[in-house]
């Protein structure tokens, strides 16, 4: 195949922009010319990488050439950062993080590895805690900071830790235990969020003999907290969360603690982004 980097630069923008002409304008481009290397990779690979009724989406053939597309770019990328920056760690990197590690531990994070790295240029992707390992291996981010991965990727490093707390209304008459028990939270009313916390919660449940039953089953963390503002029952998030909190609402420790691992990793089925690895030496 004699696939260029002008192609795969193309296939890339119109899959994570969903349109030619959203893509053509982040490359700069015309929307011919992304047309015209898309059709050229087609040719070269046999077959068609997008559907093109309505929004642009990958076909079957299209993911598996995205995979390896992102990496061939990643790769191209590191080689100019090295030649442009004398061997100094420079480039640019997406991290993906779930909210409450964007909310709590990224603020003071990033910019010591700003200081560190003054030459790397980290975003910041946030998403859910199912979509981040599917991010990585997919190539959306070049590497991710994982809860509670089962196992540890390899090369991975443990970044921080914090435990799972119940939030509830400063003047709720379970704001005054130094330790709310599980079962008193599911008495008053679980408030559930999709968006990462659900299957923890439902873990805790599972380990204390009791079962799982929820009030309201939300997705954002933000509508969660709001309707325990209104009083319309309790929650479990993260503590990293604490800053994300209105005055009306405390957070307390559970009675039977449960912690939570925060792991930095790249991906396990295609090789590192080489910044990945700057990243993680860097933790300390």
């Amino acid at each position: 195949m004699a696939l260029t980097l002008v192609q795969l630069r193309a296939l890339v923008a119109a899959a994570d922009q969903g349109s030619f002409t959203d893509a053509a304008s982040e490359l700069g481009v015309s929307q011919s010319a992304i047309s015209h290397a898309v059709h050229g990779l087609e040719r070269e690979v046999g077959g068609r990488v997008l559907h093109r009724e309505g929004q642009v989406a990958l076909t079957t053939l299209g993911f598996r050439v995205l995979t390896h597309a992102r990496a061939v770019l990643d790769a191209v990328y590191a080689l100019e950062d090295a030649i442009t920056q004398d061997g100094e760690p420079a480039g640019a990197i997406r991290l993906g993080a779930v909210a409450t590690v964007c909310q709590g531990l990224l603020p003071e994070l990033l910019p010591a590895w700003n200081a560190q790295l003054p030459n790397v240029e980290i975003s910041i992707y946030e998403g859910d805690d199912d979509e981040m390992p599917e991010w990585l291996e997919s190539g959306v981010v070049d590497a991710a900071i994982l809860v509670e991965p089962t196992p540890d990727p390899p090369g991975s490093v443990l970044l921080a830790s914090d435990e799972f707390a119940a939030v509830v209304r400063a003047d709720h008459p379970l704001a005054g235990l130094d330790g709310i028990p599980l079962a008193e939270l599911d008495a008053d009313g679980l408030i559930v969020s999709t968006g990462g916390c659900e299957a923890h919660v439902r873990k805790m449940h599972d380990e204390a003999g009791l079962p799982y039953v929820f009030t309201h089953r939300v997705r954002e963390m933000s509508t969660l907290l709001r309707m325990v503002e209104q009083g319309l029952g309790v929650a479990i998030v993260p503590s990293l969360g604490r800053d994300m909190l209105p005055k009306s609402l405390i957070m307390k420790p559970l009675a039977q603690r449960r912690p939570r691992r925060l792991v930095l990793s790249g991906p396990a089925s295609r090789p590192w982004h080489p910044l990945v690895q700057t990243l993680i030496d860097h933790v300390a």
